[in-house]
């Protein structure tokens, strides 16, 4: 199917506008809880899918991880929890953050779609002040739902006021890309910034990289 033109760019934000998961800040929720690397990633991710939907707030995701892992975290630790958790996700993926900025000096619309928890919300967007130059945010935990979950692309895409086929979906994640696709949307699966580039030139959007202006199509 040959591509359709562009009318907004949307970005998912872990591992596309930023880098990987900072290491001094696992390393310090380790210190906190006191665990090994693989009991922690056991509890970590354990209810992490009903934190992004909203289904728990920090506090109470982090004592259900206390408890997957066998403990009581006191509000102490929950606290330096929830900010190491922040700090963990808020390295910057410099091309792609300045690509946003490129977008955004060009007049192009830009939305972030991403499957963040309450805390994790109020975190990153204290840290990252770039983000407030984004035409419409959409934060998982907000809508009580979470990629891919069907009606979260609809609804992103009714708040963005475009329809689905006009946006440009960045995703790191096969599943998630898998549901914009559903929902209609163009979409490109981010791996490394040299293959995203290469993509981009193969799909014909090479000037909208270069320039940030709607000129592919």
């Amino acid at each position: 199917m040959p591509n359709l033109p562009i009318q907004a760019v949307l970005f998912d934000y872990g591992i596309v506008l930023t880098g990987p998961p900072d290491a001094a800040a696992w390393a310090r929720m380790l210190q906190i809880t006191g665990l090994e690397d693989a009991a922690f990633a056991s509890a970590y991710w354990a209810a992490r899918h009903d934190y992004d939907r909203g289904f728990l707030t920090g506090t109470e995701y982090w004592l259900a991880a206390g408890r997957h892992a066998g403990m009581m975290l006191t509000k102490s630790q929950v606290a330096d929890l929830i900010d190491a958790d922040n700090q963990l996700w808020t390295g910057v993926n410099e091309p792609m953050v300045d690509w946003a900025l490129r977008l955004q000096s060009a007049g192009t619309p830009t939305g972030v779609l991403s499957n963040l928890g309450d805390e994790m919300t109020i975190g990153v967007l204290a840290r990252q002040a770039w983000l407030s130059g984004f035409d419409h945010l959409v934060w998982s935990y907000s809508l009580k739902l979470a990629k891919p979950e069907p009606q979260i692309y609809q609804l992103t895409a009714e708040g963005f006021g475009y329809d689905p086929a006009d946006i440009l979906f960045i995703d790191d994640r096969e599943n998630n890309v898998a549901g914009a696709i559903a929902s209609g949307m163009q979409t490109i699966l981010y791996t490394t910034q040299p293959a995203f580039e290469a993509e981009m030139q193969a799909r014909g959007f090479e000037s909208l990289w270069r320039t940030g202006l709607l000129t592919a199509a």
